[in-house]
């Protein structure tokens, strides 16, 4: 990983086929993916024909971190990038593969360019692209823990993309992205007024919105059996704003201040 190439890992959630997690593994060796994480695997990932089908990935195979959960997965990502292919209502807009990698790319390079001092942080963050199972896809709460979700175009009359396949299609766009430069910022280091900065670590984010709920729960806000839903819609509001860290500083900080200040019975 160097300063102007942030490392990338691909995760997936719950693969149930060996020889998709495989391919997967190998798909990651020929794009220069150094990262690959699983949730919950439903297989075996170093079976014999996982490692038949990685090929010269068996090295990212072996070194496959494993995961109980997407947000444990996700903790030290700042940039996430979910794929689905469903089309019913999903809680932040889908976009085409071009669009959402380039977001995943040039936030990092523009930090870089726009505060010199904050870059190795930033660049340490890996950036996240999420694949979800391979018969029903990510839950909305899953979808919820990424900044943009990537849908790709098919047919209309057969949609559904084999798992590894799908991972090929969004590897090779982002592969292309990144030997065209457009992981970098403007010419002579400039930064344009549009490129966004480096959202929070999930692990912040997460944190915060658990001490948000535990504080609505107990002054009445929110209800033990409608609270899942109306953090939902909080968790999509900051996910389109992309809050950075010092934000969520702020955010937490204020919901402290609020439980001390209802529990002491002051305004």
């Amino acid at each position: 990983m160097s300063l102007d190439r942030p490392s990338i890992a691909v995760v997936l959630v719950e693969p149930a086929g060996p020889l998709n997690v495989g391919s997967v593994a190998r798909l990651c060796a020929n794009f220069g993916v150094d990262r690959l994480r699983l949730v919950a695997p439903r297989c075996d990932p170093l079976g014999e024909e996982a490692v038949r089908m990685a090929v010269h990935g068996r090295s990212l195979l072996e070194a496959a971190s494993r995961h109980s959960c997407l947000a444990e997965a996700l903790a030290d990502c700042r940039r996430v990038v979910a794929t689905s292919g469903r089309l019913d209502a999903p809680p932040l807009p889908l976009l085409p593969p071009g669009e959402a990698l380039r977001w995943l790319l040039v936030g990092s390079a523009a930090t870089a360019a726009a505060a010199p001092s904050a870059a190795p942080a930033a660049m340490a963050a890996p950036l996240a692209l999420v694949f979800g199972r391979e018969d029903r896809g990510l839950s909305n709460d899953e979808l919820l823990q990424a900044g943009r979700l990537l849908q790709i175009g098919t047919g209309a009359a057969y949609a559904s993309l084999n798992l590894s396949h799908a991972v090929a299609v969004v590897l090779h766009e982002l592969h292309g992205l990144r030997s065209a430069g457009e992981a970098t910022p403007s010419p002579a280091g400039a930064v344009r007024a549009e490129d966004p900065g480096d959202p929070a670590t999930r692990a912040a984010l997460e944190a915060s919105l658990a001490d948000a709920e535990e504080l609505l729960l107990e002054v009445g806000f929110l209800y033990p059996h409608t609270a899942h839903a109306r953090m939902a819609k909080v968790r999509a509001l900051l996910q389109r704003a992309q809050i950075d860290e010092g934000e969520v500083a702020l955010l937490r900080g204020m919901v402290r201040q609020l439980r001390w200040a209802s529990r002491r019975g002051s305004p």
